[in-house]
């Protein structure tokens, strides 16, 4: 890895509005590339949105998708990727043969430099989940790419990591979900709505254990046990219907916030990533003392805790609303 300068980004997406997403993608990445920037990250499904997609049949579904990499939208990113001369990290929902994913594409000037088809998708029965691990060479680095869920498993960041990931990138589009856990839940939209007018009440919820909270139980350890840096970006603001905290930011190999999208609207933020922090980090010495040998039992199916239900969970609520 070499010295970058990256950025990550957080916006408010409309529903099936590809225009005006790519519109202020591509202002966040002018905004960016004058900060010196050379990536920028957007968050999961940033081009056509994403919640809203559990309230689409299958042809509605089809009718959102690209393929990739010749997709109409990735074309845009990429002339606008060429003319900043900076490169582009932009969520979709990818069109294979008669198979959806949710597809996390880096585009460059020179085109699509890879994707990543997310390894545990729902939102909508009809998207398949992906099938690999991806880590590609570009900018001087090793860059992977894991998308939202897939980030709740360690197995994924620690295997993208094993597999020479430097950098791993974390679109997102999460936080104020009904959940068991105490503190966790809903945020009402009117806080959102009001925020120009008394932001404090909805700081307060964005930062508390609806939103930043829960998110710092877990994801610098995704950084610092691996012992790389990480780029999480997340939507802001109404998405299907539901309030998303935004709270974009960078990690470094010690699982500490190096910069942090604060505003209560569209937002980028740039920092330099150093190389020296790679081998500074204890995450590469974890790597080197694992026992696979002992490991055996991860690979078996355990029936007392079974399958993540998660997916099908999601699905069969979908199936009554459609």
């Amino acid at each position: 890895m070499r010295e970058i300068a990256v950025a990550t980004a957080q916006f408010e997406a409309r529903d099936g509005d590809k225009r005006y997403n790519l519109a202020v993608m591509e202002d966040l990445s002018r905004q960016a590339a004058s900060r010196g920037a050379e990536l920028i990250v957007f968050h999961e499904c940033s081009i056509p949105g994403y919640t809203y997609l559990e309230t689409l049949g299958r042809e509605e579904m089809f009718a959102v998708a690209e393929p990739v990499p010749v997709s109409d939208s990735l074309r845009q990113l990429q002339d606008v990727a060429r003319r900043l001369k900076i490169t582009i990290g932009a969520g979709l929902v990818e069109r294979d043969g008669d198979d959806l994913y949710n597809c996390y594409a880096l585009v460059g000037p020179e085109g699509v430099l890879g994707k990543h088809r997310k390894l545990h998708a729902f939102v909508s029965p009809y998207l398949s989940c992906g099938g690999s691990y991806t880590v590609l060479d570009a900018l001087g680095c090793r860059i992977g790419i894991l998308i939202c869920y897939d980030n709740n498993l360690p197995e994924n960041p620690r295997l993208t990591a094993m597999l020479g990931a430097e950098i791993i990138l974390m679109p997102h589009v999460t936080g104020c979900l009904p959940s068991p856990a105490p503190g966790r839940g809903v945020v009402p939209p009117e806080l959102w709505h009001n925020r120009e007018k008394d932001p404090v009440p909805c700081r307060l919820e964005f930062d508390g254990p609806k939103g930043r909270g829960w998110l710092m139980k877990w994801l610098p350890a995704r950084a610092w046990e691996n012992g790389v840096y990480v780029v999480y970006a997340n939507v802001i603001g109404l998405d299907g219907g539901t309030l998303k905290p935004g709270g974009s930011l960078i990690l470094d190999p010690f699982g500490e916030v190096v910069i942090e999208c604060r505003t209560l609207a569209n937002e980028v933020v740039v920092a330099r990533l150093q190389p020296e922090n790679l081998a500074r980090a204890s995450g590469a010495s974890y790597i080197k003392a694992r026992r696979p040998e002992l490991y055996g039992k991860m690979l078996e199916d355990n029936p007392a805790l079974g399958p993540d239900r998660r997916p099908e969970i999601y699905w069969q609520k979908i199936r009554k609303q459609i």
